[in-house]
């Protein structure tokens, strides 16, 4: 994998996301069932989706933990897992950012808030990507290989 280029000024790391973002996304829609969510989770060895209605737009997002409340829901309602739809359980309030934002305003937005991934979107506001705070790590250990502008 080649290394991405990143500019550094005074100021700050002004390498978009882009360069680091993952663009090969599971994606989920409102009305998969919650156990395939699970499954794909498990397989995949990620930690969470987007979900997209038929529009391709964000709705939501889904991740490990959320599937947590399909067990404390099976046990209270008494149903059965299986039945559960993604609807019922993704958030639908979460933070998207524009492609061409910095490395150092995406961790600043990190730094700021509970989230551990942040969805990217194109300019027409379709799904673009993901940037996680891993992906953020990639780049600092990229940026510590190069020299800093004075």
């Amino acid at each position: 994998m080649n290394k991405p280029s990143v500019l550094v000024e005074t100021g700050g790391i002004k390498t978009p996301i882009r360069e680091y973002m993952a663009t090969n996304l599971i994606t989920f829609t409102p009305d998969s069932n919650v156990m395939d969510v699970v499954n794909a989770l498990l397989e995949k060895r990620i930690t969470g989706a987007p979900v997209l209605n038929n529009r391709k737009e964000v709705v939501g997002m889904i991740d490990d933990k959320t599937c947590l409340k399909l067990l404390v829901a099976s046990e209270y309602y008494n149903s059965p897992l299986s039945e559960q739809t993604v609807s019922n359980y993704m958030d639908d309030v979460l933070t998207t950012v524009k492609e061409d934002i910095s490395i150092s305003e995406a961790a600043n937005i990190f730094l700021e808030t509970k989230y551990k991934r942040l969805i990217v979107v194109d300019e027409n506001g379709k799904l673009a990507g993901q940037i996680s705070r891993r992906d953020i790590l990639r780049a600092i250990r990229d940026i510590n290989t190069i020299s800093w502008k004075k």
